[in-house]
């Protein structure tokens, strides 16, 4: 009996190991539906993903393979990117229109086909084409392996915290009479947080409420899923342990205030440390330059429990809409945990330096009564991308000619005091270029605002990949001095980085997943007026260092 009992307990932890490593293959249905939705008193049709909005968060764990199939039942075409998943060797599965896919025609459908290799944290999906991620999007939480501990106390629950904006007018709309004006498109009419904007003038909407108790500690994912606006985030009376950013952790450190631009996702621990009471949250804009924003504040409330609804609620004011300083004490604040089971592996000897700059320009528009006779475009190192008609991945790997140029080049084409004065021809070049990079190579980009009509914060995201900020600053990036100050050691990994307004910053990654790779600022105006390119990661001479063959359902164009 004795000997069965040793040999039953060695067989459950046996299993417990085995099953503790084992990955698994997890299955979700998207049904891209039009629903008829109501916010700030009013009605319009959206699209979204299951009639939801924001849509469903995708669970799974670190190494899971998801395989999601998407149903296209509206009539735009239609694109899911799953914005920070590596995808490694699947560019298929990326997700933007014609960059790694053909989009699924409407009636369509395709299987996005991945796995979560060695990532764990938050981050998110949404459409990747026109402006449909207005309102198609939702969280991604990959939890670590079975047994594998937070490297940070376990909280007692976990909540994902969408952060986004709302027009009240159909968003294709907005951005098409834009695009014909030649002028930048109207901002939002509020935030959202959960998909609500909270009580704004004239209309007493609904907040969204954060139940907690006393003494709980609660894990926030935090995204930002807004089109065009980096937003404050608080809560009254209580102050956040930031853990981890673009599922990636980082030393944890206290803040009351945090910054959070689209495209980026952060980790907090809140811990329910009042006795009883509601307290407010607020979502805000962060904009330190001189541009229109939407300057509504979203509000939801932190609910303790046995706290009556008619109990007051605790205010907070948000900061202001220019609040460098405070953005700047969370920015500067980010480090990579850097511990020996999550090292930093920031490259030290680098092969290619680029440097680009980022912002806004003026061409010829002789049909854009509005602007007078010219358009604002967006442009990286003066070159205003076009889009291509063919899928650039399958253009690269069928080797189909004429559909993009690997002439993109590495250096602005005029030097000029990028940061400041004006210069006297605001106009850009256009075309479809790419960048090429040999497998493995290592990359040190500078990232450079510009002040061409207006210097602007952008936050720059690089598909199919994470990279190290290993540098900032105001002003002109000085090769000579600026390195001086690197951080080699510790500096931040994240997909999506702010380059501060009037200033740049510095990124280094290694080459090693080939494929065709999107990199676009994050603010979905300057995505449309041609802030973007793209990096032609070349295969490498390993088994597995080469692009998978397409899936056999792959969109046609």
């Amino acid at each position: 009996m004795k000997s069965q009992m040793v040999w039953l307990l060695f067989l459950v932890s046996f299993l417990s190991v085995f099953s503790s490593s084992e990955s698994m293959v997890r299955h979700y249905k998207f049904n891209v539906v039009m629903k008829n939705t109501t916010r700030l008193c009013s009605s319009k049709p959206i699209v979204t993903v299951n009639g939801r909005y924001p849509g469903p968060t995708i669970y799974a764990r670190e190494d899971d393979t998801l395989l999601i199939k998407v149903v296209n039942h509206v009539k735009y075409n239609i694109s899911i990117h799953w914005h920070g998943v590596r995808q490694v060797r699947t560019g298929w599965a990326d997700g933007p229109a014609y960059i790694t896919q053909c989009p699924i025609q409407p009636g369509q459908v395709y299987t996005y086909n991945y796995t979560l290799t060695g990532q764990r944290g938050t981050l998110w999906w949404h459409a990747h084409i026109l402006w449909l991620r207005a309102t198609v999007y939702g969280a991604i939480v990959i939890l670590p392996k079975r047994g594998v501990p937070y490297p940070f106390p376990k909280p007692d629950h976990e909540k994902v915290i969408v952060l986004g904006e709302w027009w009240k007018s159909d968003t294709e709309n907005v951005i098409n009479e834009a695009i014909k004006s030649g002028l930048a498109p109207n901002v939002s009419d509020a935030h959202m947080i959960n998909g609500h904007p909270g009580p704004v003038k004239n209309c007493p909407s609904q907040g969204y409420k954060l139940s907690v108790e006393n003494g709980k500690t609660y894990l926030l994912r935090l995204v930002n899923a807004a089109l065009n606006e980096e937003l404050f985030f608080k809560v009254a009376g209580h102050i956040f342990t930031v853990v981890e950013v673009d599922a990636v952790y980082v030393k944890p450190f206290k803040i009351d205030t945090v910054l959070i631009a689209p495209g980026q996702t952060t980790n907090v621990l809140l811990t329910a440390s009042k006795s009883a009471g509601k307290y407010l949250v607020t979502a805000s804009p962060f904009m330190d330059a001189p541009v229109a924003v939407d300057n509504v504040t979203a509000t939801a409330t932190v609910h303790y429990s046995g706290t009556l609804s008619s109990s007051p609620t605790t205010l907070t004011l948000p900061p202001p809409q220019n609040a460098t300083s405070v953005a700047n004490n969370f920015t500067n604040s980010l480090r990579s945990l850097n511990s020996k089971k999550y090292p930093a592996l920031v490259p030290t000897t680098i092969d290619h330096h680029l440097f680009f700059t980022v912002g806004l320009g003026l061409n010829s528009c002789p049909t854009c009564k509005a602007g007078n006779g010219s358009r604002v475009v967006a442009s990286i190192n003066n070159v205003t991308f076009i889009m291509p008609k063919t899928a650039l991945l399958p253009a690269h790997y069928f080797n189909i000619s004429g559909v993009f140029t690997t002439d993109f080049p590495k250096n602005p084409p005029h030097v000029f005091n990028y940061s400041g004065g004006s210069v006297t021809n605001m106009a850009t070049e256009t075309g479809t270029r790419l960048y090429k990079l040999p497998y493995n190579a290592t990359v040190q980009l500078v990232l450079q605002d510009t002040g061409v009509i207006a210097p602007e914060n952008h936050p720059i995201h690089l598909h199919g990949y994470n990279f190290f900020e290993v540098g900032r600053g105001l002003g002109n990036f000085d090769p000579k001095k600026d390195p001086n100050n690197f951080n080699l050691v510790d500096p931040v990994e994240r997909n999506t980085v702010g380059v501060p307004s009037g200033g740049w910053v510095v990124i280094r990654f290694r080459a090693d997943n080939p494929g065709v790779w999107f990199m676009h600022c994050h603010l979905e105006v300057h995505t449309t007026w041609g802030l973007k390119m793209a990096f032609l990661v070349e295969n490498g001479k390993g088994p597995n260092q080469s692009i998978l063959p397409p899936p056999k359902d792959f969109p046609k164009c």
